[in-house]
């Protein structure tokens, strides 16, 4: 098995964002690659996973550095799924958060509730959401 490096370094070429939420299939909005790109950049923290030079995974923070931290995007490949590389991702968005006194929360559908309480995780609200008119 090869080893995954995970960094906060961004992508040279923000294509391969792009592939990989079309491979997790997230792209319903119709991003584009800059748009991807400004997404990522205008977060507060963003961690991506590589095998060898192939984005395999990312995931990120949306915070104002002092209160909440909404982690958000954590998602792995398909091909490298069940490898523990999501959990990887959240424990260090985690410990950001933490690090930085921020409170980390997330939204997630209920099939995943369980997974996140593993990782300490609480329900605490109901999520609401409303599509943007402009889309």
């Amino acid at each position: 098995m090869t080893t995954i490096r995970i960094t906060a370094d961004s992508p040279a070429d923000f294509g391969a964002v792009h592939a990989l939420y079309e491979a997790l299939d997230w792209n319903s909005l119709g991003l584009t690659t800059a748009d991807l790109e400004r997404m990522c950049r205008q977060s507060w923290h963003v961690l991506y996973a590589y095998e060898g030079d192939r984005l395999v995974g990312t995931g990120r923070i949306i915070s104002d550095g002092v209160i909440t931290g909404v982690i958000c995007g954590v998602g792995v490949h398909p091909a490298f799924q069940k490898r523990g590389i999501g959990k990887q991702l959240m424990r260090r968005l985690i410990d950001q958060c933490e690090s930085n006194g921020v409170i980390a929360q997330l939204m997630c559908v209920e099939s995943l509730e369980s997974y996140y309480e593993t990782l300490g995780f609480k329900k605490f609200s109901i999520g609401m959401y409303r599509e943007p008119k402009n889309r």
